[in-house]
């Protein structure tokens, strides 16, 4: 796809005849303001939660597991709705598209707006392959034997939900970021579905085993009923004050490792007197190694349990009982077993102090596991998500600034930021990994997982917010800004 070569002229033109065809939202012809930007922001968000809860028509059953199950929060989704596939066609997609572009397979001269635009529709017209594909094959394997038998055709019209769906979430996303509203749609997705989660288990009056679900509604039932003490620990991995705690605990912590970072000083070539610094966040690599390990593991507990229904359902294979065993009790309603033995039983969570204080071992062992798997996840994204200390250095030079005591040069700065960018990236992937895996153990309201990328895109959501108010009030600032 490089400019230069011309063996692949072919597919620039394809791409660049292909865009013709592809739904489009056009940018705003004037500027918007922050009122405006919040109010279609919302009401994106508005469409987001309604298709969230729409049944998908056409459907007669539920399906006996969640094959996403796994991937639920990080894709926004909510099963048998229209949001069933939620944004995982565009987060794949896009996942593909940079580690093909940090991993230099894609050659463009992103300098180049005309190369950037290309990215942009080629990345676009992929997510639509993406969406086409996982929603015909998804709705074909999972919904296919659940549609009515006197209605053989129903199956098309789930599969057209599942894609027309995830289309309008796509465009809902482009909406957002090309200025209509602020930050990203698919942050703002993620970050809903994961609030909306610790919201129901804080407020929710829907039964449960011991009273109502929501730890303040069982609160006041239970100080009402004469045992308050009882909300602070329950049975089953209930919502309790504990987790709660816990839960804020975790996020405080967060925040403030969030704010940690090393600062490298920088001024503007171009403008004499323009002064900043490049700062290098302790979580360098942020959360996209933890969701790349949960996804991993989420995938090997479900071939786990593919491999155990198939080749050893009465767990009496002694090959087989190494990699898993599950509770064939279990497995008989909806969801995604957990493994009661074998290797994946230590690299699954315990889920709640009970389950913790019933094998420590377990616990330890899931904790250490993750905080090594998503290490060695972060060192691979650094070098293909793009962000290397060469990287780094090419960036900052075609910014047009340089490190006062440094030559203005790719080597030079890079072996400045050597200095920090490999240590950082183990640092921050032992933090965060850890972090997960003591979040998950200790059975925090949204998980481990969840609350990592909550805070993560409400931070960045702060910093876009600070954006937006320099760009209205000091706008000649902004464009200084803009330009570096």
């Amino acid at each position: 796809m490089s400019s230069t070569t011309t063996t692949e002229n072919p597919i620039r033109r394809f791409i660049k005849t292909a865009s013709v065809y592809v739904p489009q939202v056009p940018k705003p012809k004037k500027k918007i303001s922050l009122a405006e930007k919040f109010v279609w922001t919302g009401i994106a968000l508005f469409a987001y939660l309604v298709m969230a809860q729409i049944p998908l028509y056409g459907v007669t059953d539920d399906p006996r597991f969640d094959f996403l199950a796994f991937a639920r929060v990080i894709f926004a989704a909510q099963q048998g709705t229209l949001m069933e596939l939620g944004i995982g066609p565009i987060v794949t997609a896009g996942l593909l598209m940079q580690l093909l572009k940090g991993s230099g397979l894609i050659k463009m001269d992103f300098k180049n707006p005309d190369d950037r635009s290309l990215f942009t529709s080629a990345t676009k017209i992929v997510t639509i392959i993406v969406i086409v594909a996982e929603g015909g094959l998804y709705g074909a394997s999972v919904y296919g034997p659940l549609t009515a038998e006197e209605a053989p055709h129903a199956i098309y019209i789930v599969i057209a939900q599942l894609i027309g769906a995830s289309i309008i979430v796509m465009l809902m996303d482009e909406m957002v970021q090309k200025g209509w509203g602020v930050g990203s749609g698919l942050s703002l997705f993620i970050m809903a579905g994961i609030a909306q989660t610790i919201l129901w288990s804080i407020f929710s009056v829907v039964p449960a085993e011991d009273g109502p679900l929501g730890v303040v509604p069982f609160t006041i039932h239970a100080i009402y009923e004469g045992h308050g003490a009882d909300a602070i620990f329950r049975i089953g991995q209930l919502p309790s004050l504990f987790i709660m705690a816990l839960t804020i605990g975790i996020i405080l912590v967060l925040v403030y490792i969030e704010g940690i970072h090393v600062d490298v000083p920088i001024v503007s070539t171009k403008y004499r007197g323009f002064t900043a610094v490049y700062p290098i966040k302790l979580l360098y690599t942020s959360v996209i190694p933890v969701i790349l390990a949960s996804a991993l593991l989420a995938n090997a507990v479900f071939m786990g349990q593919m491999l155990w229904a198939n080749y050893n359902p009465t767990n009496t294979n002694p090959a087989f009982n190494w990699i898993a065993t599950f509770d064939p009790s279990t497995t008989q309603g909806g969801g995604q077993a957990s493994p009661t033995g074998g290797i994946l039983y230590y690299i699954t969570p315990p889920r709640g102090l009970e389950a913790a204080a019933a094998d420590p071992i377990r616990a330890v062992v899931y904790v250490i596991f993750m905080a090594g798997i998503v290490t060695v996840f972060s060192r691979l994204w650094v070098e293909l998500g793009g962000l290397s200390a060469k990287t780094a250095a090419r960036n900052l030079l075609d910014a047009d600034v340089q490190v006062p005591g440094f030559r203005r040069s790719e080597g030079s700065v890079e072996g400045l930021l050597n200095k920090y960018i490999p240590a950082l990236t183990l640092l921050s992937g032992m933090i965060i990994g850890t972090l997960a895996g003591i979040s998950d153990v200790l059975g925090v309201f949204g998980t481990g997982t969840g609350i990592l990328l909550m805070v993560s895109i409400m931070v960045s959501y702060y910093q876009t917010l600070v954006k937006e108010q320099i760009d209205t009030y000091m706008p000649t600032l902004a464009a200084l800004i803009g330009r570096k």
